[in-house]
């Protein structure tokens, strides 16, 4: 498709890939349910079942009433909230950095284009795999902060090996230290998006808060874009630099927020719960309910 239209080979992958994305989403905003009690391909004993595990999780999610501007302001008065979205923006930077600049870097080790884009696979699918563990991990003992610490770790120790290697003699191990940026960078995402989402009481902090984390954390893919400029290669100083101070700034932030639920919770244990509090309010109070117990 090279030249068809005025357009080159990779506009052309943007453009199509770009279009399928639109079409699926727009299906799916038709598809997708809201809620579990809305699946028309679920059984009536289903959405019970469903119900009941989501209940479990998050207690009782007031979905049946809409979201108000005083919704939104209230659940932006929990600190715990702000800190949620500086968790994923931190990661954000060198995901993205990585992502849009990998095979730049690859290439910069001296090989062709055909074995740049075969070089960069590899972190790839070593980031899935370590991903994958690091889920199930999470998962098995329903943990989530050490599990979003450690691979910040391994991201971190890969930047600082890009920043003080640099000889042709180690080309290696500059590719290895890619493969840890990724796996670590990769991993830590989704632990801290779960860890703080699952962490969200009800369905108007839920709604609130997810909406926040993603969109501000997305932001940092602006700094990402201009991290990495061609007046810096092959070295990278800058923008490896850049990374591993946002890498950092999640660590602080999930630090300050594993201590704040801690604190929450043991304050929770000392409290009398029955403090004549209705149903309904500790419904809309959601997380901040004095039955709810944050997951650590």
């Amino acid at each position: 498709m090279d030249g068809m239209r005025g357009y080159r080979g990779w506009r052309w992958i943007f453009i199509l890939e770009g279009t399928l994305t639109c079409v699926v989403a727009i299906s799916f905003f038709f598809l997708l349910p809201d809620f579990p009690e809305d699946a028309k391909w679920l059984t009536e004993e289903e959405r019970a079942y469903v119900r009941a595990r989501l209940r479990v999780d998050q207690g009782r999610s007031a979905a049946e009433r809409p979201i108000t501007l005083r919704d939104i302001g209230n659940v932006f008065k929990d600190y715990k909230v702000i800190l949620g979205g500086f968790m994923y923006f931190g990661l954000i930077v060198p995901a993205y950095g990585y992502a849009y600049f990998s095979p730049g870097i690859i290439k910069n080790y001296g090989y062709s284009n055909i074995e740049t884009q075969l070089h960069s696979v590899p972190p790839w699918a070593a980031a899935f795999a370590f991903a994958m563990l690091i889920a199930w991990g999470s998962d098995k003992t329903r943990h989530r902060f050490a599990f979003a610490i450690f691979p910040m770790c391994v991201c971190i120790a890969g930047f600082a090996i890009l920043l003080s290697v640099y000889e042709k003699a180690y080309r290696k191990t500059e590719y290895a230290a890619l493969f840890l940026v990724a796996m670590g960078a990769y991993s830590a995402m989704p632990v801290v998006v779960c860890w703080f989402q699952m962490n969200l009481g009800g369905h108007h902090r839920r709604a609130v808060g997810s909406a926040w984390q993603v969109g501000y954390g997305n932001i940092g893919g602006i700094i990402a874009v201009y991290a990495f400029l061609a007046k810096d290669a092959p070295r990278y100083i800058p923008g490896y630099s850049i990374c591993l101070a946002f890498v950092c700034l999640s660590m602080i932030s999930c630090v300050i927020y594993l201590i704040g639920v801690m604190y929450a919770n043991r304050i929770r244990d000392r409290s009398a719960t029955n403090v004549g509090l209705t149903e309904t309010e500790k419904t809309e109070m959601g997380d901040m309910s004095p039955d709810y117990r944050y997951l650590l």
